[in-house]
């Protein structure tokens, strides 16, 4: 038995080692790729995945709390309100735009209420990882569209800080007072965390702050693990409470937790797709794609519109604000993170194969989008944010 374990688990690395390298030549997200290899490996799939979906699911449940953690370390308290300030307008575009369509077909469906709100929740985000890769490796870091952008999926992620926490509150199956009094306390706790990630969040860096990569290392990875399972445990979202804990983490502590962690993020995280696409039987898929598709079409263009929006209140050209949009059009982790929800509660069981389509698609059609329109509309220097 644990040669089986050690030969499936090894072999499963080295499928995600081939396909995160078959992305990289071709400079789209390996999300999709490892998506499918969790399909193709599921119980009713091609091959059959036993022995180490234990490991996988303890591997998985890691991987969405490191993804979270290290995307709040990306921000700052002043980043987040300064984000908010210039494009609450955009972001309410945004979240009209692409939480709705989710939302109607869910209910369309014939699905209940709660089932449809995370429908909505995985068509709304945006992923953060695809955008920020796309503009790095396209160097469009400087141009006048990416404040725009970045606003965009600063205001997104803030919006999932409470979205999850009312989402697993309907997951439990809470009764109207206890939901209103899970969307106070949802809001009470992310209010209290970045009035203390302002005022202490050099203290508490301080304190995961060593001389030694592996006392950092220890005590981050601690403190995220200590901080989920304490959210875990008062009926808030592991995914929230690592989200947060990352807002307070500043400075040279959040430079070398990104450095120490993000291997492990990118590990655990490959680990998290693949057992995501493990629930879902492949023969539930075609029923789902008409109206995976007819998501795809209606949420791109929804995201086209908000980055237009955002680009044109950031002053971008033309060109910039499609480019805004093409960036924004990619789902990937956050979206996964919520279908998990339902499908860990058993809430409806098309939830899983119409998010893994819907990902699927959007998470190859947002790269391809972004290098047609940034091949159409080329950066000029005009475009770009002057260095002071």
């Amino acid at each position: 038995m644990r040669g089986a374990f050690l030969l499936e688990l090894g072999a499963v690395m080295v499928s995600l080692t081939v396909l995160a390298r078959l992305a990289g030549r071709f400079s789209f997200s390996p999300i999709p790729l490892y998506l499918g290899l969790g399909v193709v490996l599921s119980e009713h799939g091609i091959l059959s995945l036993d022995v180490s979906r234990e490991f996988i699911h303890a591997g998985a449940e890691l991987g969405a709390i490191l993804l979270l953690f290290l995307l709040g370390v990306e921000y700052s308290v002043g980043e987040l309100t300064a984000g908010v300030r210039r494009a609450h307008v955009s972001g309410a575009v945004d979240l009209g735009l692409n939480f709705t369509p989710g939302f109607v077909v869910g209910w369309a469906l014939g699905w209940s209420l709660t089932a449809a709100f995370l429908l909505g929740g995985v068509t709304y985000i945006s992923s953060s990882g695809i955008a920020a890769k796309l503009m790095r490796d396209l160097g469009w870091l400087g141009n006048r569209e990416t404040p725009a952008v970045l606003s965009i999926l600063v205001i997104e992620d803030l919006v999932m800080a409470l979205y999850l926490g009312v989402a697993a509150a309907l997951v439990l199956g809470a009764s109207t007072g206890t939901l209103v009094w899970s969307i106070l306390g949802a809001v009470a706790v992310v209010a209290a965390v970045l009035v203390g990630a302002s005022r202490y969040g050099g203290r508490l860096s301080g304190m995961v702050f060593g001389q030694s990569d592996e006392s950092v290392l220890l005590g981050l990875l601690g403190l995220v693990l200590l901080v989920a399972g304490v959210a875990e445990q008062v009926g808030v979202s592991a995914a929230v409470g690592a989200f947060l804990i990352g807002l307070a983490i500043s400075g040279e502590a959040a430079r070398r937790a990104d450095r120490l962690l993000g291997p492990l993020r990118d590990l655990f995280g490959a680990i998290f797709f693949v057992f995501f696409g493990l629930q879902v039987d492949p023969s539930t898929i075609p029923p789902v794609l008409a109206p995976a598709l007819a998501l795809v079409v209606v949420v791109a263009a929804g995201k086209m519109v908000a980055g237009w929006v955002a680009g044109r209140r950031f002053g971008a050209s033309k060109g910039g604000r499609l480019r805004a949009g093409a960036l924004l059009i990619a789902r990937g982790e956050f979206s996964i993170i919520i279908a998990e929800l339902g499908v860990e509660a058993g809430l409806e069981p098309q939830l899983a194969p119409l998010a893994t389509a819907v990902v699927f698609l959007l998470a190859v059609l947002g790269p391809v989008a972004v290098h047609v329109v940034g091949t159409v509309h080329r950066t000029r220097p005009s475009s770009r944010i002057r260095s002071p």
